[in-house]
């Protein structure tokens, strides 16, 4: 089996764990928007999925990296439809050029931040961000507690800062944890989405990367973050 079929095989083995998770979740899969965490992958691999149409979000976490590959390599030039997030820690000396290439900042954690990347964001461009919540107790994990978050949002809708749409929030699991601990922990964090952001036109919760993903769109989430299961170097099943 050469590279292509084995990237095709795994996407379908991921389109088919979605389809699962919504169906057991009783929930339209048109729902959820599946964002390829193309950060670590090769280019070739992305570039393959690409020419086959199947990605439409991706997700990077270093903006010089991601510069080089969106704006500076002709061969991803042709793919401008594609959406981008920024779903690392993003330092503020990097807001500017961020809030150019990217389309979602995915782990926004302060007012400062967002004033950064409005002041930088070009004309007639909305940038959707999410406040990212900390669901770890990691010392190296970005994000804000529960509490910490819902007070951003509250802020920023006072602020109302320029060409900076404030859409939801992302979270990101501790890991060896069981299936029941991160269940509980989605629903809260869905429980505050659904009352911080009802009744919003267009609002986002993402929750789940490769190893918790269909745990996470059971409970909710609407912008899963796939990696590893994607472009792993061996078959996922």
């Amino acid at each position: 089996m050469d590279r292509e079929e084995i990237l095709l095989k795994n996407w379908y083995a991921v389109q088919n764990s979605l389809s699962r998770a919504c169906s057991n979740a009783r929930r339209d899969k048109q729902e959820v928007t599946l964002v390829a965490v193309t950060k670590y992958a090769k280019d070739t691999d992305v570039l393959t999925l690409l020419h086959k149409g199947l990605l439409t979000h991706i997700g990077e976490s270093r903006v010089q990296d991601a510069w080089k590959r969106w704006k500076q390599n002709e061969l991803f030039a042709p793919f401008t439809q594609v959406k981008k997030h920024f779903i690392g820690h993003l330092q503020l000396n990097k807001a500017a050029k961020a809030a150019v290439l990217f389309d979602f900042i995915d782990s926004l954690d302060s007012v400062a931040l967002a004033q950064a990347l409005s002041k930088a964001v070009p004309a007639g461009k909305a940038l959707r961000v999410l406040v990212q919540i900390k669901l770890t107790r990691k010392e190296s994990q970005s994000g804000l507690s529960l509490p910490q978050a819902r007070e951003l949002v509250k802020k920023l809708r006072a602020l109302n800062l320029p060409a900076i749409r404030v859409c939801g929030y992302m979270g990101i699991a501790p890991q060896g944890k069981t299936s029941q601990t991160l269940r509980e922990l989605f629903k809260q964090v869905k429980a505050v989405f659904d009352e911080d952001f009802f009744g919003e036109e267009e609002k986002y919760l993402s929750l789940g990367m490769s190893e918790d993903f269909e745990i996470a769109v059971e409970e909710g989430s609407s912008l899963p973050r796939i990696g590893s299961k994607l472009f792993s170097d061996h078959l996922e099943e």
